[in-house]
């Protein structure tokens, strides 16, 4: 049996007031993600400004745009803005960008390289293999490929996941199913997969109704709202968040709809909204757009496809009622009857049918929106998260994890972290 290295005994003198000693050599670590920002984004720059500075120097390389550039730089994360780097395939751009993650690897020496969303981690991946990296990761935020997409496309997205798995030493991903869907579809190997709860912000979330926020909207202090947050995209669905309104609608004309987010499918959104004869309120990019969610009565998740959701966790954070869509790790936080309701995706009278149950049965909804922010508060703290981080890092390098594990959260429960994922994971948690 193997005995573990121990922590140091506690300091005799305190260092400065020492003989000046040298400082250890830091792991060098870098982040490498198609675009830093939204749900992704947030989560890589937190894993990245949260890990013990005296251990880790860490960089996050990306494709420019975005706020959370200049936040990483003010909290001391070295960063390279990568530029011609796109989402979707670009043979001569994503060359371009893989000599530039090359040269960043080569020049810098980083013992660690860490992965995230397909481009990111399909270039970052190659470059660190290129480079011969001693230890690469990768984490499942989602998955570039769904059901809604063409067959070929999906088949070529899936053919380029799959040449870049065995690059990867370990893998982490958001929740539970998608760590499942990941071994599944031979992305990962079997047992190689952590979950680690995708952080958020917690103490900027707020748990009550903002009457402010209620006026800037022009909402009546007694109306009820049914929201969304999200980018007006695809992928969210928000032309089915739209038909669910109408059919809430004819049953309920008093509710007010919410939509908080900006992107292409705009326009559709507000032709589908007078086509149908109902009325959105759009309010476009909100920095603030936990606090608007925390006025809805109702939260709504339309995804199509879903790694987990970032807004949705917020959203339950915050103590709303939700329905979301069974796609991908939703179901893995949203239990139907303990912390929300499901839909099928592509369903908007399933969304409206638990909207309405949810309208109908005040008491229940608010336990279900208590009992979601519980679980949320306890399971998605940052520190938690890097703790989890820092202890999948040193693992792989023979160290002891530098942060301590909070001790009113197991982390080693086989729900979140360390499932072997080749075995049965059920759809609910």
């Amino acid at each position: 049996m193997t005995r573990p290295w121990t922590a140091a005994p506690a300091l005799v003198v305190e260092r400065d007031l020492l003989p000046p000693q040298p400082r250890s050599t830091r792991i060098k670590v870098l982040h490498v993600i198609t675009r830093f920002w939204a749900g992704a984004g947030g989560n890589t720059l937190l894993s990245a400004v949260g890990m013990d500075p005296e251990r880790y120097d860490v960089w996050v390389a990306g494709s420019p745009g975005g706020p959370l550039w200049e936040r990483a730089d003010r909290e001391g994360v070295r960063t390279a803005q990568l530029g011609r780097f796109r989402e979707v395939l670009s043979p001569v751009d994503d060359a371009y960008v893989l000599q530039q993650l090359v040269r960043l690897i080569q020049r810098e020496r980083f013992t660690i390289v860490h992965t995230h969303s397909a481009k990111g981690g399909f270039l970052g991946r190659l470059a660190a293999q290129m480079c011969g990296t001693p230890v690469v990761l990768h984490t499942f935020h989602g998955f570039s490929f769904h059901d809604f997409m063409g067959a070929p496309r999906r088949r070529a997205y899936l053919a380029l996941e799959r040449m870049v798995a065995p690059m990867a030493h370990r893998f982490i991903a958001v929740a539970p199913q998608v760590a499942r869907e990941a071994v599944m579809m031979k992305l990962a190997r079997p047992g190689m997969v952590s979950v680690v709860p995708s952080a958020v912000e917690l103490e900027s979330i707020p748990t009550r109704q903002s009457l402010s926020v209620r006026q800037e909207l022009a909402v009546p202090k007694d109306a009820t709202i049914v929201g969304t947050v999200g980018r007006i995209d695809l992928q969210k669905a928000p032309l089915d968040f739209v038909r669910m309104a109408a059919i809430v609608a004819r049953v309920r004309p008093d509710i007010r709809f919410v939509m908080v987010g900006d992107g292409p499918l705009l326009e559709d959104v507000k032709d589908e909204a007078r086509r149908l004869g109902v009325e959105i309120l759009l309010t476009g990019f909100r920095p603030d757009a936990p606090a608007v969610a925390a006025t809805f009565d109702v939260y709504v998740n339309s995804s199509l496809y879903e790694g987990l959701g970032r807004g949705l966790t917020e959203a339950l954070a915050s103590a709303r009622p939700v329905v979301a869509t069974a796609v991908n790790g939703v179901p893995d936080l949203v239990e139907p009857g303990s912390t929300g309701l499901l839909a099928s995706p592509a369903d908007p009278e399933a969304l409206a049918a638990g909207v309405l149950w949810l309208l109908d049965h005040p008491d229940e909804a608010r336990r279900m929106g208590e009992q979601g922010s519980a679980r949320v508060r306890s399971l998605f703290d940052p520190a938690s998260m890097c703790a989890a981080i820092d202890e999948i890092y040193s693992g792989l390098l023979g160290l002891q994890p530098s942060h301590p594990r909070r001790s009113d959260l197991d982390l080693s429960d086989d729900r979140f972290l360390d499932i072997a994922a080749g075995a049965s994971v059920g759809q609910s948690s």
